[in-house]
């Protein structure tokens, strides 16, 4: 049976290094722990970076100045061998609980608590950290302290809730047999929304799901989409507006996949390929092509997927056609900055 505690371990000592760290600890603490040809994948406007003090400069010691006493409060910790290339990945998925003292990315600090939703992939080789993307929910931070720079969503302003059952947190080992079955109802969901996109049936209904989907799902989506629950309620509230708003969809594959026990996630640069016609996000038609990065975690019960937790780089997605929605909430809320 495959085993992926030491690679757990390690991330788990990373996580408590730097969580026990200062701003001035963060360079000493990664270059503990990443490899010499590190490679970061973060969203907009992080983007990919392949130097472990410009990692430190442009991403960790920002966060750690504007937030204060960070904890990382885990939903989904998980670990498994990447189905596209090989390498063994962990990867956690919860939120940065911390307060807001000094503004960040030109977002006006409140001073309040505040829940980052994040989703972390680390992959580890050799006893080190080679790759790491990292996923946090801008917007839906915003949306926390009172910004709302996109016009109303179609889902839900919640609090993401962690797994249904409180048991995403895989720190010991599961049969190898459990992964299998939940890539095997994941990867056929994956071919069926591929399916779709060959056909362009954008309206396609509930029988589609309901293979794969329990009746009862949840869909927790981020900031400018929101959440919901239900085939029907995702259908109306996510799947239709996303689906008959782009066109032109092609699904790029993805940089890591792989599950553990029943849950499953992956992550793509980009995943996704389409064009705006209007509708999704509130946003107008337009004729640039734009890339998707996204992350999903998946949570199967028995033969059906029953949870979905997705983090989605919107910033980049229409930073791409022209729409820098962090520079235009600062110059609007946050002119001295």
């Amino acid at each position: 049976m495959s085993s992926y505690q030491h690679e757990k371990q390690y991330v788990l000592n990373y996580f408590a290094d730097m969580e026990s760290a200062n701003v001035d600890q963060i360079v000493s603490v990664l270059e503990k722990h990443v490899a010499d040809d590190y490679e970061f994948y973060g969203v907009y406007p992080f983007n990919k970076i392949d130097n472990v003090g410009d990692v430190a400069k442009q991403v960790w010691q920002p966060l750690y100045k504007s937030f204060s006493n960070i904890q990382r409060r885990q939903d989904v910790f998980m670990a498994g061998t990447n189905e596209v290339s090989g390498e063994n990945w962990v990867m956690s998925m919860g939120h940065f609980m911390a307060l807001f003292d000094d503004d960040w990315l030109g977002i006006r600090a409140s001073r309040k608590v505040v829940m980052l939703k994040y989703a972390e992939f680390n992959c580890v080789e050799n006893g080190k950290i080679t790759k790491t993307g990292l996923w946090l929910d801008i917007i839906g931070l915003m949306q926390q302290v009172g910004i709302h720079p996109l016009p109303p969503q179609t889902g839900s302003s919640i609090l993401h809730p962690g797994p249904r059952h409180h048991n995403g947190l895989l720190f010991d080992e599961h049969l190898p047999e459990e992964a299998q079955q939940t890539l095997t109802v994941l990867n056929t969901m994956i071919d069926d929304l591929s399916k779709l996109n060959a056909n362009g049936n954008d309206r396609a209904g509930p029988e589609v799901m309901q293979k794969n989907w329990h009746e009862n799902m949840g869909w927790y989506g981020p900031g400018g989409i929101g959440s919901t629950y239900t085939i029907a309620r995702y259908q109306e509230q996510h799947m239709y507006p996303f689906r008959e708003g782009l066109s032109d969809k092609v699904f790029n594959g993805h940089v890591c996949r792989f599950a553990e026990g029943q849950f499953a996630c992956f992550f793509g640069w980009p995943n996704l390929s389409n064009k705006s016609i209007g509708g999704f996000l509130g946003m107008p038609s337009g004729d640039k092509r734009a890339d998707m990065r996204i992350v999903d975690v998946y949570y199967r019960e028995g033969d059906k997927l029953l949870e979905n937790w997705v983090l989605m780089d919107i910033p980049y997605w229409l930073k791409q056609q022209g729409i820098d929605v962090l520079a235009r909430t600062s110059s609007i809320l946050n002119p001295e900055v």
